[in-house]
This record gives C-alpha cells, sequence and structure tokens, in this order.
C-alpha cells in the first residue's frame, strides 16, 4: 500500500511571531474584541499602580471627539533612557515587547512596584498592538520624551527635549487610537468606564480621579477620604443597614507563609431585604467574577457569627448554619493586595490563589470577633438575621422533598448521591468515565455533591425525538438523577422535582473531554432548555498540567496547576523570576480525570473555594442563532456547512496532537 507524504509541509513552513505579531494575530487570547475598554484599563491600571506605589496623586482619562482616549498621571514616568540589554528606549520596549516591563521584581524589597495589577509585562504591549495609532509623552528628570506608534511600530525615534517652564513635571501621558478591525463595535461603554475610574479613587483614599469627555462637555470627579467605606453606604443608597463592618490588616510575615504587606482591606454592610452589592479587587484590578479572596471573606465573616452565636446560645436546636446564611445578606468591598496573584486569564476577571483564601479569612475572622465582642446588641440581631436566612433554607428544602412523593423513578445504580435535600446547595457531577468517577466520588464534599459517572461518549440527541430520548441508557440515567423530564422551551416544568441546583459537566481537559461537554450541551440545551435559561448548567474546568515546584525564597516545594499552555508558561515564568534554575520543576500532563487523586480533584476542580466553574449561558448572539449554529455543528445532514467552517477558521484553531 502506498504512503501517502503530506504535501506543501516542510521546515519553511514553520513561522515564528514577532514583537506584536501574536497580540494581532490572536487578539482575543490577550483582552476583550467586544468593544476596547479592556486595552484602555491596561493603561489605566498602570497609572493606579503608581499610585498605589505612592508615586501618583491624580489620573486624568479624556474621551476625545476622534475616538480615541487619552490618560495621564503624575507619577514617576516611564524611564525614557537606554535599556542595559536591550540597547532601545525602555519607553518604547515596554510598548513593543511582550513580558516587558518593571513589575516582575516583586520578592526584592526595593522593586519598583512590590504590589501591582500589572503581572506579566503584557497590558499596554496589546494595546499598542491593537491601536492604528499610540502616542506617548513621558516628563521626568527635567526632560519631555515623546514617542508614537502606528499599528504597533515606532513612527519616528524618541524625540527628547527640555522641560519648558509651567509644564507638569512628571508623569506619563497615552493616548489610544483603537483599531476598528480587532473590535465588534470602538464606541467605549460609558457606565463601565465610570464604574472603573471610581473604583481607583476609592481603593486609593485621597486619589484624584477626572473624566473629561470632549463631544458632550461633561466632566466628572472622584475623591473618597473615607475610601471603602464611604463608597459602599453612597452605594447602597436609603438601604435600611442592619450592622456595619470595616477593617484592614496585613499579614505577619513569613511566619504565616506571606509576604510582607500582603493583606486586606474591607466594608461589610448587612442589611434585612432589598439587592446586595458586591465588589472585590485585588491590587486595584477589579475581579468581578469573584475568586479566593472573596472566598475568605465568606469563610471570615460565618466562622465569626458562627462563634458569637455558639458563644451566646442563640441557635435554635435543629438549625445548622451555613456559609451561604451569613453571606446571602452582606454587601461588601473588599481590596486584597497578594504579592504574586494568580489571575484566571489575562482578563484577571477572578483571583485563583488558593492562598488567598488564608490570608484574608484570617484576617477577617479576628477582626469581627473582637468587633462583635465590642457590640454584642448589633451581634445578636446580626445572629438573629442569620438564623432566620438558615430556617428560611431549610423550610424551603422540606417543602421540596414533600413534594416528590413515593412515585419517584428509582434513581440510578452508579450514581452516587449526596446527603443534603438542598435543592439551591447540591450539585451533581457528570464524570466522564467510570476510574474519575472513582476519584471525585472520593474526593466530593458528600454533604452536598453528587457524582455519576458516564460510560462513554453521549448520544449526538440534537435530532433525536423527545420520546425516544430514553432508549439511551446514560441520557435516562441523567434525566432520572437530575429529576426532571425533557421539555421544549415553552413547556411548563415542575421544577419542585428538580434535585440538584447545579449540574456540572466534568470531563478531561483534552480533546475527547471537549467532545463530550459539546454532546452534553447538545442534550441540555435541545431536550432540557429551560435548565440551561435557569442557569443550573455548569462545565467544570480540571487543569490540564501539574508543575512540581521547588522552595523558592520564603515559599515552600508546592504543586502548582494549569488549565493550559498559556498558563503552564505563566507559570513557568513566574518560577524564573522566583530565581529557579530551569529544569529545577517538573511538569506533568494529565491524561485523564482519572490520573489525578482524589485531593488533587478536590483541590483543582470540585473546592467551590478554588475551583473554575463556567456557567452555561445562551451567547449575546440570541436563541435563534446559537440554534442555528447547534443544527449547523450538530446536524447530521450539514457536513458541508462543517466543511466551509474548518475552511473558514481551521486556521484559528489550536490543535491538541
Amino acid at each position: 500500500m502506498a504512503i501517502r507524504t503530506p504535501q506543501g509541509y516542510s521546515e519553511a513552513s514553520i513561522r515564528v511571531l514577532k514583537g506584536l505579531e501574536p497580540v494581532q494575530q490572536r487578539p482575543g487570547m490577550y483582552t476583550s474584541t467586544v468593544h476596547p475598554l479592556h486595552i484602555v484599563q491596561e493603561v489605566i491600571d498602570n497609572c493606579a499602580d503608581e499610585a498605589l506605589a505612592g508615586n501618583a496623586g491624580q489620573i486624568a482619562v479624556t474621551l476625545h471627539a476622534d475616538g480615541s482616549v487619552s490618560v495621564r498621571d503624575d507619577g514617576r514616568g516611564i524611564p525614557i533612557g537606554l535599556h542595559p540589554v536591550e540597547g532601545v528606549p525602555v519607553v518604547e520596549l515596554v510598548f513593543t515587547q511582550l513580558h516587558a516591563g518593571g513589575k516582575f521584581d516583586k520578592l526584592d524589597a526595593s522593586a519598583a512596584y512590590r504590589f501591582s495589577g500589572g503581572l506579566h509585562g503584557v497590558g499596554v504591549s496589546v494595546t499598542n498592538a491593537l491601536s492604528r495609532r499610540l502616542e506617548v509623552e513621558v516628563h521626568r528628570d527635567g526632560q519631555a520624551a515623546t514617542l508614537a506608534f502606528v499599528a504597533g511600530v515606532p513612527e519616528a525615534p524618541l524625540a527628547v527635549r527640555a522641560l519648558a517652564r509651567g509644564e507638569w513635571k512628571s508623569g506619563t501621558w497615552i493616548r489610544v487610537w483603537p483599531e476598528a478591525k480587532y473590535f465588534d463595535a470602538l464606541t467605549l461603554p460609558a457606565a463601565e468606564l465610570q464604574h472603573l475610574l471610581r473604583s481607583k479613587a476609592v481603593l486609593l483614599p485621597g486619589l484624584q480621579v477626572t473624566l473629561q469627555v470632549e463631544k458632550t462637555g461633561e466632566t466628572h470627579s472622584w475623591r473618597y477620604e473615607e475610601g471603602l467605606r464611604g463608597y459602599l453606604h453612597e452605594a447602597m443608597g436609603d438601604a435600611e443597614v442592619l450592622l456595619a463592618f470595616d477593617g484592614e490588616g496585613q499579614a505577619s510575615g513569613a511566619a504565616d507563609g506571606f509576604a510582607a504587606g500582603e493583606g486586606a482591606s474591607w466594608s461589610v454592610a448587612f442589611s434585612a431585604d432589598g439587592a446586595v452589592l458586591r465588589e472585590s479587587y485585588v491590587n486595584l484590578i477589579p475581579t468581578p467574577a469573584g475568586g479566593t479572596h472573596e472566598a475568605g471573606l465568606r469563610e471570615g465573616l460565618f466562622q465569626a457569627v458562627k462563634g458569637f452565636i455558639e458563644l451566646h446560645a442563640l441557635c435554635p436546636k435543629g438549625v445548622r448554619l451555613l456559609p451561604e446564611d451569613v453571606f446571602s445578606r452582606a454587601s461588601f468591598v473588599l481590596s486584597a493586595k497578594v504579592l504574586d496573584p494568580q489571575f484566571q486569564g489575562q482578563m484577571k476577571e477572578r483571583l485563583n490563589s488558593r492562598d488567598a483564601v488564608r490570608l484574608v479569612s484570617g484576617l477577617v475572622r479576628p477582626a469581627l470577633e473582637l468587633w462583635l465582642g465590642q457590640h454584642v446588641e448589633q451581634g445578636r440581631a446580626l445572629a438573629e438575621l442569620v438564623i432566620a436566612q438558615a430556617q428560611s433554607r431549610q423550610r424551603a428544602a422540606q417543602k421540596v422533598e414533600r413534594r416528590k412523593g413515593s412515585g419517584i423513578a428509582v434513581l440510578p445504580g452508579k450514581l452516587t448521591d449526596c446527603e443534603s435535600r438542598e435543592v439551591a446547595r447540591n450539585e451533581l457531577f457528570l464524570v466522564e468515565g467510570d476510574s474519575a468517577g472513582g476519584s471525585a466520588k472520593m474526593g466530593r464534599d458528600k454533604a452536598f455533591q453528587a457524582v455519576l459517572p458516564l460510560r462513554g461518549k453521549v448520544l449526538n440527541a440534537w435530532e433525536v425525538d423527545r420520546d425516544r430520548l430514553f432508549a439511551n441508557q446514560e441520557i435516562h440515567d441523567i434525566a432520572v438523577a437530575i429529576g426532571l423530564d425533557p421539555h421544549a422551551a415553552d413547556a411548563e416544568v415542575d421544577f419542585s422535582a428538580l434535585r440538584y441546583g447545579k449540574i456540572c459537566i466534568l470531563s478531561d481537559a483534552d480533546v475527547d473531554g471537549s467532545h463530550i461537554q459539546v454532546l452534553l450541551l447538545t442534550l441540555f440545551f435541545r431536550h432540557f432548555p429551560q435548565l440551561v435559561e435557569r442557569g443550573h448548567v455548569y462545565v467544570a474546568r480540571p487543569p490540564l498540567y501539574r508543575v512540581d515546584a521547588p522552595a523558592r525564597g520564603r515559599k515552600p516545594a508546592a504543586k502548582l496547576y494549569a488549565l493550559d499552555d498559556g498558563e503552564l508558561q505563566a507559570i513557568c515564568d513566574r518560577l524564573r523570576q522566583d530565581g529557579v534554575r530551569d529544569g529545577a520543576w517538573s511538569v506533568s500532563r494529565f491524561k485523564g480525570l482519572g490520573e489525578m487523586s482524589a485531593e488533587q480533584l478536590w483541590e483543582t476542580t470540585l473546592n467551590p473555594d478554588t475551583r473554575r466553574l463556567l456557567p452555561v449561558r445562551v451567547g449575546g448572539a440570541g436563541l435563534d442563532a446559537t440554534t442555528a449554529l447547534f443544527t449547523q455543528l450538530m446536524g447530521k445532514g450539514e457536513a458541508q456547512a462543517r466543511r466551509q467552517l474548518m475552511e473558514a477558521y481551521g486556521d484559528a484553531v489550536e490543535a491538541d496532537v
């Protein structure tokens, strides 16, 4: 038999992307491409880092009439001299090279930035890469330096002149013209921008932040001398606050495994009714998706309040308190300072640093215990609110249990159920394979987490009639375990029969695992659409790599986990920055969930405080467009359409070979 050899593939086919080309080729890996706010935020965050380091007191943002945005601070100014190794002006280097910046040496007490949102030296270089034009002017050491870029490339060499009388003495001014081809729309969301700028003033008391809009003549200015407390109470408006608790603290140092200066500040307000406000930040970076620092706040509040209730014997018999009973009526603003934060992705929307749970809870708990000891009457009022929340939760769970009746279908034999009957808290993990199911069963919290192992790939149910679904054993078991029958989008569904508040798809972090995810998502979107609409379906994100890192400085040996190649590279870069030599750490790739021990699976994927769990929602394109896309991808007669998709977007796919 003749062996076919690939045509047109040789050594010359391998291309090495230089400079900013990776960003321009794959902008979605580095920023949001919905609108340019994130690339503008990168500039604003750098100004905030200057203020955090104590070197700036003002940030001024201008939305120009031509669609460009300028940002100026009165900090130290980006260095303008030649880099000692690269031989080009530093101000040019940070805008044209990925991973070039001044925020790597965090373990050095004399570093320019001990605490910062910037981590990898990627931010403003991405801004430059995705702008049709960018101009920067730096004032420092009695000089003014100007430089302009077109499509990320310097337009002319750096120009330096002496400062004239009356000019601002030090700082950096950057003006950005975003490139339309990289974004769905060029208009910045005004509310999000104002919220971002206001948050910088909130987190840095005394910092003056201004926003000027040329088209309308509007000017906004923010300055909060009271910081978090003033902002939280202003945002809550007329809501009746039952108890307000503010505080801040720093870790005691290396004895606790933390670096000097790491800590948190917070303002918490409990209210009996109304909407709750929750905002969190890490090194001034907003984390709208929360993360481990919020988990630490929740744990600290819960343990302190629970201890107070037990000390005063306030809890009625039969009432079991849970963290959500305390946290459900808490509004808060939390600002954490973490020396070496690990974020989920370049957008930094969620903190994943596991030590942050211990850091924040270790500061919040003793502070609240002391406060409650000094304000016993307010503590009793809070205890009444918490106990009422627990009783209401337990009553709701009992009602759901009674409605099930005795005619419920027999649960699948391979389902390992949880102990709790509180539907909102319970979680069902649909796990790929029996071996992974075994690890999940041993690693789960049996109080509220159930496991249903699936054998092989689930049937593609896109074109299967609803009354024929139960011919497939796996789909039958899923439906019985969930407690709902397949239904249409407009059907009346009795959700009192639902047995789990979260249905989590847990598959390997490889191509086969992604295929299983797609098949299960197809099943839920097609035949359980109201589960998706109500937000009950999630996808768990287990790591693909484990890095065994040796002890470094004050940090002990540790196991670090990476979701993908990008996070693996970031971990390796961070180890090098910590002074660990190449080869001193080992990298292992998980071939499947079954290779993880129960402890590893709990730590990385099952623990609600440290896991990555993505909610499944219908995208912004809408229901009809999503249905059409599913038909194209999963329909049996759509081979030609899928071929066209692969031809159009195949080069944008990272192949896992």
